[in-house]
């Protein structure tokens, strides 16, 4: 299991305090959600690795969280003068990934460490730096939050305080929630119980598994899942992404394509 650690995180809370100017470049960045629909380098398109975009998530309490289909990458942000400036470096998570994403980490950490320029057009944002050229639409649009019920949520990651871990294979685990019921998969077992909602809160009951024998590598992902859909817990959409969470214990999910 790898942990994915924010390093500083309180540290970029407390810069973040500041305040965030958002007011240029053509409108307001602040509080949306941001993929890319089209990327090009010295006027050519770039293609991105399967099933990926850039993510770029502007906070409103004056934080940049941004993503191109791996870790995640947060720093306190200034929006001002039509350029995107990172006020501190970067904190990123550590998980490790194939097919070249971790690769596209590295690109997109140095695009947005070159302050690159930003104008908003209605929900298209366009961001430039040197020869490259990133086209991203309002997650809004592009792709609206998937809905609670009925979809399949695949396990992604383990919240412990300010860190996450990430385990291979994770996305062999999955859980879908209909009504009162959640069922699920393990990696190793099927799961099902019954659950209460109530606003943007989830209580679970006890889960039952069924009983095969599962190698180390799955029993300690269906360990992790099962310890974590416990008592009450509170969720958020973003798009396609899941969050469950109970004080400072939780779990992420991302809806199956």
């Amino acid at each position: 299991m790898r942990m994915i650690a924010l390093a500083g995180a309180g540290l970029l809370l407390t810069l973040a305090a500041c305040g965030n100017e958002t007011q240029a470049g053509g409108g307001s960045l602040s509080g949306n959600t941001y993929l890319s629909t089209s990327i090009t380098e010295d006027g050519k398109p770039k293609q991105l690795a399967g099933n990926t975009r850039v993510k770029l998530d502007f906070i409103d309490d004056g934080r940049l969280n941004a993503d191109a289909g791996c870790n995640s990458m947060q720093a306190p942000v200034s929006t001002s003068g039509g350029k995107i400036t990172l006020k501190e470096p970067a904190a990123m998570t550590d998980m490790g990934c194939p097919d070249g994403r971790q690769q596209q980490d590295t690109w997109l950490s140095e695009f947005l460490q070159k302050k690159p320029t930003w104008k908003l057009s209605g929900d298209t944002l366009t961001v430039t730096a040197d020869k490259t050229t990133i086209v991203l639409t309002d997650s809004d649009v592009v792709q609206p939050d998937a809905a609670i019920d009925g979809t399949k949520w695949t396990l992604n990651g383990v919240i412990d305080f300010d860190s996450v871990s990430h385990q291979d294979g994770a996305d062999k685990a999955w859980i879908t929630f209909n009504g009162d019921r959640v069922t699920g998969f393990t990696g190793c077992n099927e799961l099902n119980g019954r659950i209460a909602r109530a606003a943007n809160t989830i209580t679970f009951g006890e889960l039952a598994t069924t009983r095969r024998a599962c190698a180390e590598a799955e029993g300690a992902m269906e360990k992790a899942l099962v310890n974590g859909l416990k008592g009450k817990m509170t969720y958020e959409i973003n798009s396609s992404d899941l969050t469950l969470k109970a004080d400072n214990k939780g779990l992420t999910f991302i809806a199956a394509r």
